[in-house]
C-alpha cells in the first residue's frame, strides 16, 4: 500500500484513508487528518441531525483555495455498506428524474464522506418519506448590515414564533449569517412551511422596514437582514449544524444560546468572528449539544 495511504477500522468498516497530511484550508495549516479527526469527535452530535436526511455534499478535493463541487448523487466506488436512497430530484441541473442520495446515519459513513474532503454537509429540512419536521429560516446579511444585525433579527423572530408556539434554536452560518431552526411535527407540506415563514417574515418586514427584508432581490438588501423562508422548499438544502465551512479557517456551522445571540445583537461575539473546529468542540464538552431539543419534534404549524 502506498505510504499516503493507511487501512482503519472503524466500528467494524473497513476503511482506506489517505494524504492525511494534506492542507486542505491553507491560511491555517489544517489538513485533512484534522478534518478527519474533528468529525470523528464532533459525530455523537453530529449524527443525529444527518440521520435520515438525504445529504448533499460540497467537496474541496485541493483544499478550500482550489476548485469545489457539490455532489448529491453517491460517487463512483461508494461502499455497499454506506446507506443510500433513491429519491425524485425536481429540477435536477443534469436533467436526472433521481438521485441516488447517500444518507450519513453513522461514523462510518462520516469518516468516508471525511476522507474524501466533503467538507460542508447540507440537508433539507425532511427526512427521507416524511413531510419536513423542521422550519428552517435563514438571516442573511447585506453590508454593510453584518451578524450583529443578524443577531438582531433573530431575537424579534424568536419573539414572533413563540407568540405561535413555535420555539426556535439559533445557530451561526459558519460564514456571514445564521439560521434559526425550528422543530414542527411533520404535519405540513414543505409548501405548507414555507408559505409560513414567508408570511411571518413579511410582517418583520412591515414593523422594522430598516433592518428587515423579505424579498430576493439582491438591489433591496444592503444594510438589512434578508429573512429567506426560502430555505423550506423541499428542493433546498441547509447546511447542518457542527458541518465545517470552506473558509480561510476550519470555522463551524455553531449553535448558540439566546444569551449569546443577545449579546451579539449588543455588538460582542458571536458578531466578531467565526468558531472554530477546535472551538466547538470544546463548547460541546462543556455544554452538550444545544440543537438536541429540536430532535424531539415541534408543534404543528398555525392555520392561516
Amino acid at each position: 500500500m502506498p505510504a499516503d495511504r493507511l487501512r482503519v477500522d472503524v466500528e467494524g468498516r473497513p476503511l482506506e484513508v489517505s494524504n492525511l497530511d494534506k492542507v486542505l484550508y491553507p491560511a491555517a495549516g489544517f489538513t485533512k487528518g484534522e478534518v478527519i479527526d474533528y468529525y470523528t469527535r464532533i459525530a455523537p452530535v453530529l449524527l443525529p441531525h444527518l440521520r435520515d436526511r438525504p445529504l448533499t455534499r460540497i467537496r474541496f478535493p485541493n483544499g478550500v483555495d482550489g476548485n469545489s463541487f457539490f455532489e448529491k448523487n453517491k460517487p463512483a466506488a461508494t461502499p455497499d455498506w454506506v446507506r443510500t436512497e433513491t429519491l425524485p430530484a425536481p429540477g435536477s441541473s443534469k436533467g436526472r428524474e433521481t438521485i441516488d442520495y447517500v444518507v450519513c446515519d453513522d461514523l462510518p459513513t462520516l469518516v468516508w464522506l471525511a476522507n474524501l474532503a466533503a467538507l460542508e454537509l447540507h440537508t433539507p429540512q425532511w427526512k427521507v418519506g416524511e413531510h419536513p419536521d423542521m422550519m428552517v429560516v435563514d438571516l442573511d446579511p447585506g453590508a454593510p448590515a453584518a451578524l450583529k444585525q443578524c443577531c438582531q433579527v433573530a431575537l424579534l423572530m424568536r419573539d414572533r414564533l413563540a407568540e405561535d408556539g413555535i420555539d426556535s434554536y439559533p445557530k451561526t452560518s459558519g460564514k456571514k449569517g445564521m439560521q434559526l431552526c425550528c422543530p414542527v411535527d411533520g404535519s405540513r407540506s414543505s409548501d405548507d412551511v414555507s408559505a409560513y415563514a414567508r408570511r411571518i417574515a413579511q410582517e418583520l418586514e412591515r414593523a422594522h422596514p430598516k433592518l428587515v427584508v423579505s424579498k430576493m432581490a439582491k438591489n433591496l438588501r444592503p444594510g438589512k437582514v434578508f429573512i429567506d423562508w426560502s430555505q423550506n422548499n423541499a428542493a433546498k438544502t441547509t447546511v447542518a449544524p457542527y458541518s465545517l465551512r470552506a473558509q480561510p479557517v476550519p470555522s463551524v456551522s455553531t449553535p448558540l444560546t439566546w444569551d449569546e445571540v443577545a449579546a451579539g445583537a449588543a455588538g460582542r461575539r458571536p458578531a466578531t468572528k467565526p468558531y472554530t473546529a477546535g472551538e466547538v468542540l470544546r463548547r460541546v464538552e462543556a455544554s452538550g449539544d444545544l440543537l438536541a431539543p429540536i430532535l424531539d419534534g415541534g408543534p404543528a404549524l398555525p392555520d392561516g
